[in-house]
């Protein structure tokens, strides 16, 4: 019989938390004992939906329930500080994207669970999408031949779901970090070092504020260049129309010397089409290919996206593996190339990312 590991939330004043307990319900190895917000009504909420037991802060959560692993979903600015107090407790940890406002205190997270040798994750969750698999095994495979340029679009907004859902520290540059590119951005980031096996080396940033309302950018655009030569273009904001399908204008391109890829993922329903145009002689009679994935159905954050990466982390945990697939290195990196994004735009010139 599986051991079931023993969950705590902390931070329900998030988007997501609420949205992961279908996963942690489903997964067979988790267990929630509590939850943590300073919000009594949030957590009055929480309580009654789920019939979790709930605490005002985490120190007093960790000192009276005996968890395995903690999902984090505070303010950027208050993440490493529970990640850290977490793994000195030797919990394993999970943190929401970006995992911190500055990559010096994600890599201080990254530290302290290396040091008490605790598995550490982030849910960059496209990495788990059927059809970015398989974008990533038509690369590997050379089927594009050499990469020059890739684009991501990721427009979510507006600005208002953040209030409606009890998140607007986001909209507070000192508790997020900044705009849309800490927030959004950092999915395509990271999916891009995935997909093309090489790290940014130097990028040019552009941040454009429209909103009168709060003091962060909500438009953020970067040009970014790969070790490996290729180009990556990223316009991510917060500024897409309420009118748009749920909210999210998102597009994913990859454009090779014998090839291109084209995915605008449905952010909701379970049909995603990608097409795939290539010289290459494995594609002899059939060089335009337009492929069809339907995903199962499943309740909960990103699907069975979600599912897939609550099982995983779970698993390996049970396990004794504490090297997950997307680690605290990953997480690290991400906002290392976000804060050259935003030096670029400061200097308005290219810059180099500084990796620690």
């Amino acid at each position: 019989m599986n051991r079931v590991l023993n969950v705590g939330i902390i931070g329900l004043g998030h988007l997501h938390p609420f949205t992961y307990m279908p996963h942690f319900k489903s997964c067979k190895l988790t267990n929630v004992v509590a939850a943590m917000d300073p919000n009594a009504a949030l957590r009055e909420t929480f309580s009654n939906q789920f019939g979790v037991k709930t605490y005002a802060d985490y120190e007093s959560m960790l000192a009276n329930e005996k968890l395995d692993l903690v999902y984090i979903f505070l303010p950027h600015c208050d993440c490493a500080a529970a990640g850290i107090a977490c793994a000195e407790r030797g919990i394993h940890v999970v943190v929401e994207k970006p995992v911190a406002h500055t990559s010096e205190s994600a890599a201080a997270v990254a530290a302290a669970c290396a040091k008490n040798q605790v598995l550490f994750s982030t849910p960059y969750l496209w990495r788990y999408h059927p059809v970015t698999r398989r974008m990533k095994e038509v690369i590997d495979a050379g089927l594009l031949g050499r990469i020059v340029g890739c684009e991501g679009r990721c427009a979510a907004g507006g600005l208002h779901r953040y209030i409606e859902g009890h998140s607007e520290w986001m909209l507070d540059p000192s508790k997020s970090g900044g705009g849309p590119m800490y927030n959004l951005g950092v999915h395509w980031i990271d999916l891009y070092r995935w997909l093309l096996g090489s790290e940014i080396r130097e990028v040019v940033g552009k941040n454009v504020r429209v909103n009168q309302a709060y003091e962060i950018e909500d438009n953020s655009f970067a040009i970014a260049t790969f070790e490996n030569g290729a180009t990556l273009a990223l316009d991510i904001s917060y500024t897409v129309p309420d009118s748009y399908p749920y909210g999210r204008d998102l597009y994913l391109g990859i454009r090779g010397t014998e090839g291109c890829i084209n995915f605008a993922p449905s952010f909701e329903g379970t049909r995603q089409t990608m097409m795939i145009c290539s010289n290459h002689p494995k594609f002899g009679g059939a060089p335009r290919q337009v492929i069809e994935f339907e995903l199962d159905p499943v309740p909960g954050y990103c699907g069975s996206l979600g599912l897939e990466y609550v099982n995983e982390i779970a698993q390996q945990i049970i396990d004794g593996n504490y090297k997950p697939f997307i680690g605290g290195e990953d997480a690290v990196k991400v906002l290392e190339v976000v804060e050259a994004i935003y030096r670029a735009d400061a200097a308005n010139r290219a810059v180099e990312v500084q990796y620690k």
